[in-house]
């Protein structure tokens, strides 16, 4: 037992201890800025063409896009379309905004997850209904029978074809943007949203169909077709695409959390989600098409109980991500990099967006020369003096959002480390977060404590961060609650913990009558 717990300390990366002396030295050997694999993410801002790549990547997609909103067009009308578009838009924001909040220990950059939406509705789906229809008439040439045709290209080629389509986003990301794909979170999340790019276009498809459908046979409202196709696709069931390619995100995050080492894990894990992904596309798509009752049967008795594990193990993992930031950050607490405080705000996404609130809140304070006047209101400021305050507070906000960011890559690269799934750039890497973290430090540090105090996961000892108190006017600094904390007090300790000259003075001053 001893002998385990030794040789567990001793596979753990080493820190570099924080000297004031030798933080040139040790930040000096990180690499230049042309060379950062980790770079500050601005919000809002969504594609940065700067390279040819990328280029090439819009203009395939832009094209892709094209032909599959003619195809649908010309198969659905112009009508049929436009309605289409309208009802398939609706599902679309619930879908993006459950796997957002899932994502939002260590936000995927925005560049992925437009990339994978716009794999999924355009390249996907272009392919999909190509290869589907090839392959349909293609059966029924051979065979000479079209409804075994369909019944083959429905439970067969469709799940094939569309989840080997939707899965090539997951694996370009996985090769391509190896750093930010580091475990079962990433792999959910871009497969679930380039599923629900892939099921928006084909909603488009089949409601513009049904649209058609009804204006032919003449029926309208509650009992129209389109009602029924909408309440089945976007009321019952708008997670069924996302849920088949999220079981081959969880092969590829499992993939990316995983050993180096392991390559054969690393190619079978894969194979095994998407192979399951096409297993259950099959069996929902065969629902409809073997019995009447099956739909019904297979959604109640499988989707419904597979959906509630999916999404278990999926929070799952989001409170394990938190974990991960409480465990591996106390060591850079330890050796000086981090507050004390730091680690256990970084764990809560409460006081995550505390301390950015806080942050923003004071330095526009303190831009627009905003004071809190004790004989009323104070004067609003002017119009210039307000736009320097909010674009100072943005600016800090903006600051301690990439400090998060960066913590919560250094401790998912030192868990990675310490299972072997790193390279031997592991210490260059490590330099470079602990340079981005020491360049926002004056500004998220006190932030972070702050937040640590106030929600909770620290408790203060008084008086609170000076930053964050209003000082009192000097006409009544005598009647107030008076602390005189000693040299050597510490914000971070109980006061029962503070040295004896240092504890607060338990006297009241109150105002003489």
């Amino acid at each position: 037992m001893s002998d385990g717990s030794v040789q567990q300390r001793h596979s753990q990366p080493a820190v570099p201890l924080l000297e004031e002396q030798r933080v040139g030295e040790i930040l000096a050997a990180v690499p230049e800025r042309r060379h950062w694999r980790y770079r500050p993410r601005r919000v809002g801002m969504v594609w940065r063409s700067r390279t040819f790549r990328l280029a090439a990547v819009f203009t395939v997609l832009a094209l892709c896009g094209l032909a599959i909103l003619a195809l649908v067009r010309d198969q659905t009308g112009t009508q049929g379309f436009l309605v289409g578009l309208g009802l398939a838009v609706l599902p679309v924001p619930l879908l993006m905004a459950a796997f957002r909040w899932l994502d939002r220990v260590d936000p995927a950059p925005w560049r992925n997850l437009l990339f994978a939406f716009a794999w999924g509705a355009f390249a996907a789906a272009l392919v999909a209904i190509l290869a589907n229809s090839f392959a349909t008439r293609w059966i029924a040439t051979a065979t000479a029978d079209p409804s075994n045709a369909n019944t083959l290209g429905a439970t067969v080629i469709a799940p094939v074809v569309e989840e080997s389509a939707k899965a090539a986003a997951v694996l370009l990301i996985f090769l391509f943007r190896r750093r930010e794909f580091t475990g079962i979170v990433d792999g959910v999340v871009i497969a679930g949203i380039t599923a629900s790019g892939f099921a928006f276009t084909e909603n488009i498809l089949y409601l513009g169909n049904a649209f058609g459908e009804d204006q032919q046979i003449g029926t309208s409202g509650v009992v129209s077709v389109t009602a029924a196709t909408f309440f089945v696709r976007a009321v019952m069931s708008p997670f069924a695409h996302p849920l088949f390619t999220v079981l081959t995100g969880m092969g590829f995050g499992l993939a990316a959390a995983g050993s180096r080492r392991r390559r054969v894990r690393r190619v079978v894990l894969p194979l095994l989600g998407l192979v399951l992904a096409m297993g259950m596309h099959s069996l929902w798509n065969g629902s409809a098409v073997f019995s009447p009752y099956g739909f019904y049967a297979v959604y109640g008795v499988f989707m419904v109980p597979v959906f509630g594990l999916v999404t278990w193990l999926a929070i799952w993992s989001r409170v394990r991500e938190l974990r991960t930031l409480s465990a591996e950050l106390p060591a850079y607490a330890a050796a000086g990099w981090l507050t004390p405080a730091e680690p256990l705000a970084l764990s809560s996404m409460r006081a995550r967006g505390l301390a950015r609130d806080a942050a923003r809140q004071r330095y526009a304070a303190e831009a627009g020369g905003i004071r809190q006047s004790p004989y009323g209101p104070a004067p609003r400021p002017s119009a210039q003096a307000r736009a320097t305050a909010k674009a100072h507070g943005k600016a800090a906000a903006q600051a301690v959002a990439e400090y998060e960011s960066f913590a919560t890559s250094l401790a998912s690269l030192r868990l990675r480390a310490r299972r072997g799934a790193t390279g031997p750039d592991f210490a260059e890497r490590e330099l470079e977060l602990l340079h981005h973290l020491w360049q926002r430090r004056a500004v998220a540090a006190p932030a972070l404590a702050y937040a640590a105090q106030a929600t909770g996961r620290l408790r203060p000892a008084y008086p609170p961060p000076a930053w964050t108190a209003q000082p009192p006017h000097p006409q009544y600094a005598g009647y107030h609650h008076g602390y005189s904390p000693g040299p050597d007090y510490n914000p971070y300790l109980l006061p029962r913990q503070q040295p004896p000259h240092a504890a607060p003075d338990p006297v009241v001053r109150r105002m003489p009558r």
